[in-house]
């Protein structure tokens, strides 16, 4: 579990966030967002968990310039993002990242792992020798061997790819990072080491993370504090605690009804329950 929450004023805020999609011909226009509140502060852990198709990874994108936001402001650290451009955008590249989903189609496999871990730095104009050494380090940070540099993608497997991701992501020393589903695409046993990987990178460097999943159960290990969405809109916000074991939307409590464990008898009441709280909606 995470450490209590630092106080501060937010690094990251959105504030009445709408985002809409296109409807084809003769089709109205779908919201997606509709007037999202959201604050990550610095060094903590937002935790945003949803189901698919509420809404979750459009914010992250839209955080990240991807989708455009029809209405409502994004700022970081004061500035606003939602109106910068491209030049703006790459410069914020290095405070803001992401981790996607998918280790497997996230890296170029036609890329060494060195290369892809030099495009960020070179980008930002580190020269060979200081490029050569962050490798060497992120690397380390993410406990690969010093070799893997030469390697390509397909030499690794998922949770060794999630790792390059992970890395890759810091190669600038970011003050915030989106992990978008960051362990879903992994097996149970890989996804405990990469989420003890990412607790253990925040507090050593007070990196900052809106932590995305659809997993209640990780979004309790992850998160100071959780937030969850539905159908577009906040629904409920809190100290991680308490949404993720005594929540009070609807909702929320049918997540976490349905979250499996291992006792057949509980997860046979947790359906019944599940079905009673969705007819509360």
């Amino acid at each position: 579990m995470s450490t209590a929450s630092p106080d501060g004023a937010a690094l990251l805020s959105l504030r009445d966030v709408r985002v809409a999609f296109p409807g084809g011909r003769r089709r109205a226009r779908t919201e997606v967002l509709k007037g999202v509140d959201l604050d990550v502060r610095p060094a903590e852990t937002l935790g945003l968990v949803g189901e698919s198709g509420s809404g979750k990874t459009t914010i992250g994108r839209a955080i990240l310039g991807l989708v455009p936001v029809a209405s409502g402001t994004i700022t970081f650290d004061g500035e606003r993002v939602d109106t910068a451009n491209g030049a703006r955008r790459r410069a914020l590249s290095r405070d803001l990242q992401v981790i996607f989903q998918d280790p497997y189609t996230s890296l170029n496999p036609s890329l060494t792992i060195g290369d892809t871990l030099a495009e960020p730095l070179i980008a930002q104009g580190a020269d060979a020798r200081g490029t050569r050494a962050r490798i060497a380090a992120l690397l380390d940070r993410v406990h690969l061997p010093a070799d893997a540099a030469h390697r390509l993608p397909r030499e690794f497997s998922g949770g060794q790819r999630q790792r390059i991701a992970i890395a890759r992501a810091l190669a600038l020393r970011p003050r915030l990072i989106v992990c978008d589903e960051p362990v879903s695409a992994l097996d149970l046993t890989t996804q405990r080491t990469i989420l003890d990987l990412l607790l253990e990178i925040q507090a050593d460097t007070a990196v900052a993370y809106l932590f995305i999943s659809h997993d209640l159960s990780v979004v309790r290990a992850m998160s100071h504090r959780v937030a969850v969405i539905h159908h577009g809109v906040i629904v409920e916000t809190g100290d991680a605690s308490q949404v993720t074991t005594v929540p009070e939307h609807p909702y929320t409590r049918t997540l976490l009804l349905s979250a499996p464990v291992a006792d057949v008898a509980e997860q046979r009441r947790r359906r019944e329950r599940r079905a009673e709280a969705s007819s509360e909606r």
